[in-house]
């Protein structure tokens, strides 16, 4: 395993070619060795590290976050402070995205419960779609 093309090292850890050459131009993967064919080759490290990113991509952590992540996990016997606030961040923004999401359900469930089924010139779901003040809650941009 210390010889992986770049379609093997995809194969193994679930990750589009395309995405692996991203990750290598933003430097969230160091750049590999190459045959003289000018072919890439991965080892162990690029497959724990390549899994390490998709998993808190998985997560849904932003790239510099994960380079913080990446950045900490090199320095093993340092304290993790800086990773839980790196992960408090994390949850926070996912928690305000659930609340802005719940408004927007309940949005939903309103426009639907108030739509009489009858034409669309009668249409709640269209009148409330067209004018923004008749919405129930302050639901904004879902991010």
């Amino acid at each position: 395993m210390t010889d992986l093309s770049i379609g093997e090292l995809s194969r193994r850890v679930e990750v589009k070619v395309p995405t692996i050459r991203y990750y290598e131009q933003i430097g969230l993967l160091p750049s590999p060795p190459r045959t003289e064919g000018r072919q890439r080759r991965y080892g162990p490290d690029d497959v724990a590290r390549l899994s390490f990113i998709r998993h808190a991509r998985d997560l849904g952590f932003e790239v510099e976050a994960i380079r913080e992540l990446l950045s900490l996990s090199a320095r093993p016997d340092e304290p993790c402070e800086a990773a839980d606030r790196i992960v408090l961040r994390h949850l926070e923004s996912v928690e305000r995205r659930i609340e802005r999401l719940t408004l927007l359900r309940a949005e939903l469930r309103h426009m639907l419960d108030d739509c009489s089924h009858g034409p669309v010139r009668e249409c709640r779901i269209i009148q409330v779609l067209a004018d923004h003040d008749q919405c129930r809650h302050e639901h904004g941009r879902v991010t």
